[in-house]
């Protein structure tokens, strides 16, 4: 199964040398990415793990992993384009890349301790399939998606050309959940982060990320409000 926006991120990258919210970014994707990246690292320890990151793009945030200390990273994804930008960002760093999709990994049950699958779930035909295909070569699954409960983005979704270009769509934290439940595995661990908007204007992004530590502190009203779902899933088997 091949995703309708393949070609469109290949044409991201032959025209800006990567991806457009990773590469020659303006400040609010810079700001925005960077709060994710932060909470990548609060939210799990990649410590000596073996990581696979679905999805990966054009390398840029799978080699902000190594910041971590991963034991080993390989990094695949379906758009050629992208993996061969993230190759030439990678040499001499030991991070492998591979042309894949997410639906059928060429790799063994639990041949990873972790699959890292940041902002990806949202442009797949089946998310689903690809949430079981991580829990079954991966003891944990780290996911990082765009908040299905905030309104302004649904009207994104619906409005936005760069949106609607790329097939994005957002998902509730139940039917995430869900999913993660009918492929085996159990959410041991979420928060909701982030409000500043990608490609919004500086003046917005410095307002937005003056006020962002205080809006994530609400309970509730941060779920609504905040930008990303972030959450830690296992094997049902392996819950606590």
């Amino acid at each position: 199964m091949l995703e309708r926006n393949i070609g469109i991120f290949n044409e991201d990258v032959e025209g800006n040398e990567g991806y457009l919210y990773s590469t020659n970014a303006k400040l609010s994707s810079v700001v925005a990415n960077q709060r994710q990246t932060d909470v990548t690292a609060a939210s799990f320890d990649f410590k000596g793990c073996k990581v696979i990151d679905i999805g990966c793009g054009d390398g840029s945030y799978t080699l902000k992993l190594l910041d971590l200390k991963p034991a080993s990273i390989i990094g695949i994804d379906p758009a050629d384009k992208g993996i061969e930008s993230a190759k030439k960002k990678a040499e001499g760093t030991g991070v492998e890349f591979m042309v894949c999709g997410a639906y059928e990994l060429p790799f063994e049950d639990d041949a990873f301790d972790v699959a890292h699958i940041r902002g990806v779930l949202h442009h797949l035909n089946d998310p689903e399939r690809a949430l079981k295909e991580a829990l079954r070569v991966a003891k944990h699954v780290f996911v990082i998606e765009p908040n299905g409960y905030n309104p302004i983005l649904k009207v994104l979704e619906k409005v936005s050309p760069y949106h609607r270009r790329h097939d994005e769509q957002s998902f509730s934290s139940v039917k995430l959940d869900r999913w993660i439940r009918n492929g085996g595995g159990k959410v041991i661990r979420r928060t909701w982060v982030g409000i500043v908007p990608m490609f919004s204007p500086n003046w917005l992004v410095r307002t937005m990320k003056f006020i962002e530590p205080v809006v994530e502190k609400i309970p509730g009203f941060s779920h609504v409000v905040c930008a990303i779902y972030v959450f830690v899933a296992v094997k049902t088997k392996d819950a606590p």
